[in-house]
């Protein structure tokens, strides 16, 4: 879907659910908060977005639905997820049951299941069980082969949607020996079970997303017909694996929208606040906490674009991509939450507040990025076990190859370049050394080089300073490659689970997400619009990331952080998305001084 299109599509949404100041908008922050408070699921809410079609616009056209690219329904969510994240969240594990028949289900499957969304109702994803959390290869659910199916036997928890969904698919154990072969996929129907064979266990009682259904089921020898079965039997772990990828890759959304709210109720009152004689977005140290926390929103933004559109135009390297996206979008979003909070100060722990108490359920909700379909160890392990690999390619790929993956990049972070299909098939487990964006950086700074010769002014200033900063960042491939070296030699075996290491995953996170940063502002430079794109922005997003490194030294200085605060008052102003992508969201209909104390 071409970004005009796109714009219009999340237009029209935002026009429906309304402003959510507005009580008597579709999804209001009042009501959103008493669900949160009663822990009362919003079923209403689901509802409403169910028939809009936002669930149709994640799930594959080809099938029945209208989703002709994955980035259309990422988009889409982000946009319910800025009103509820657990709105988002329920509304999204419709499409976490269904992942298992996309990546290898039969067409017929696909369809059955879609037409059955379509009719009301819900699936949910049933992975995870209590003894042995992200561990899939030492789950106990078991099913047994008998005559016509499989009988099946063990618990599944913490599952979302579990007491609300109708159907479920299962990843249980139908192999006698262990190992990955031992595992396969079955949809569950929980109206087609005998009663005495299927419990729904207690919802959770939950820090975040207080409203949401978070429970398990229990199986006590429910039989289960062999056409439920999704691929080939044994195949499950793959199925698993490989729908974690494109979850890890679009849950980033959730954190963003969390961010986006919290930055835009803050700006609420820093716009307006007086302190001193002046408001406090204009005091130097409060603005400088504003500016960065949108430079981190806005990094994030570019990190989360070419995971998204990786799984289409990259689906061979998305081990790689979706789990830097999973690993470094919530936790450097947590700490934006932090500087947030500071900022507002004392109105942070007015729970009550329909302005205040939304900033605060954000940052509690959040955290569901963190933790779902792969915590930040499990995604962290992933990039550590390809890591070699990673750094070997990105020290000494031939012209060749950098050449394919700086013609791979143009797509992958060109906002308007169309898309290829999304084929699951092609995805794989491993990247085989490869990852467009690290091996696209040093292009991606050539060609910002050449657009800061026909900028002018400080523009030109910053996008040169800039290109410096990411020039050194990318240039740690070769010390990063020889630390590696050195721990393999002193540690030996236990090089692959050594603190090291991760300390070592975590770096190359940033070295990715500093190509992604310059990537998205050389490839989509074209198709944004006015203030975007920004010199002061990108310099800016810089200094975030080489902070990670020199926590105490700057490269922007006062003049930059005034011009950031410009761009990010535009678009809190003008009531656009703090994204690349810049939505124009829902009219304002209330007053925002009559939302605040």
């Amino acid at each position: 879907m071409s970004k005009a299109d796109l714009t219009a599509l999340a237009a029209q949404l935002e026009e429906h659910l309304g402003d959510p100041h507005d009580p008597g908008s579709r999804i209001p922050f009042t009501r959103v908060l008493d669900h949160d408070e009663n822990q009362e699921y919003p079923h209403a809410f689901v509802n409403q977005l169910r028939r809009w079609g936002v669930l149709d616009h994640t799930l594959p056209a080809a099938h029945g639905a209208r989703a002709d690219d994955i980035e259309t329904g990422f988009n889409l969510m982000r946009l319910v997820a800025r009103r509820d994240v657990t709105t988002a969240t329920a509304l999204v594990i419709n499409v976490l049951g269904f992942l298992p028949a996309w990546m290898g289900g039969t067409d017929e499957q696909k369809r059955s299941l879609i037409e059955e969304m379509q009719r009301g109702r819900g699936l949910s994803w049933g992975l995870t069980e209590r003894e042995h959390g992200s561990d899939l290869l030492a789950n106990e659910v078991v099913a047994e082969k008998v005559d016509g199916g499989y009988r099946l036997t063990g618990e599944k928890w913490l599952i979302g949607n579990a007491t609300v969904c109708d159907k479920v698919a299962v990843h249980a154990r139908t192999g006698k020996r262990g190992g990955p072969a031992a595992h396969s996929i079955l949809m569950v129907d929980k109206w087609l079970l005998d009663a005495d064979t299927v419990e729904e266990l207690p919802v959770e009682k939950l820090h975040g997303l207080r409203a949401l259904d978070l429970s398990g089921l229990r199986f006590k020898g429910a039989f289960v017909p062999e056409s439920a079965r999704i691929g080939a039997e044994g195949q499950g772990l793959e199925l698993a694996l490989k729908s974690g990828q494109l979850a890890r890759a679009v849950i980033s959304s959730f954190a963003m929208s969390a961010t986006d709210t919290a930055l835009r109720l803050v700006l609420d009152f820093t716009e307006v606040r007086v302190l001193m004689g002046g408001t406090v977005s204009d005091v130097p140290y409060s603005r400088r906490q504003l500016t960065e926390s949108f430079a981190d929103l806005m990094l994030a933004d570019a990190v989360s674009l070419g995971a998204v559109r990786a799984l289409q135009a990259a689906p061979e390297q998305i081990s790689v991509w979706s789990s830097v996206v999973k690993y470094l979008v919530p936790t450097l979003l947590e700490k934006t939450m932090s500087q947030l909070n500071v900022v507002l100060g004392a109105r942070f722990f007015l729970r009550d507040h329909p302005h205040y108490g939304m900033h605060q359920k954000m940052l509690r909700d959040l955290m569901v990025a963190n933790f779902a379909d792969g915590n930040t160890v499990v995604n962290l392990r992933n990039i550590g076990q390809q890591l070699g690999g990673l750094l070997t390619t990105a020290g000494g790929a031939a012209p060749e190859v950098l050449q394919a993956s700086a013609e791979r990049a143009a797509t992958l972070f060109g906002m308007d370049s169309e898309l290829p299909p999304y084929e699951p098939v092609k995805q794989e487990m491993f990247s085989r050394g490869l990852d467009d964006a690290v091996l696209a950086g040093p292009d991606a700074v050539r060609r910002l080089r050449v657009l800061a010769e026909d900028a002018k002014g400080t523009e030109r200033d910053w996008l040169l300073k800039a290109a410096d900063v990411a020039e050194e960042l990318l240039g740690r491939v070769t010390s990063m490659s020889e630390r590696s070296a050195a721990l393999k030699a002193e540690l030996g075996r236990d090089y692959a689970q050594s603190t090291e290491l991760f300390e070592l995953s975590k770096e190359y996170c940033l070295l990715h997400a500093t190509a992604a940063c310059v990537l998205t502002f050389v490839h989509s430079h074209d198709a944004l619009e006015d203030p975007l794109p920004s010199g002061a922005l990108l310099l800016l997003q810089m200094e975030r990331l080489r902070k990670h490194l020199y926590p105490y030294e700057s490269v922007t200085d006062q003049v930059v952080i005034d011009e950031v605060m410009r761009v990010l008052r535009h678009l809190h102003r003008e009531n656009l998305l703090f994204s690349h992508w810049q939505f124009p969201l829902a009219e304002r209909t209330v007053d925002a001084a009559a939302t605040r104390l």
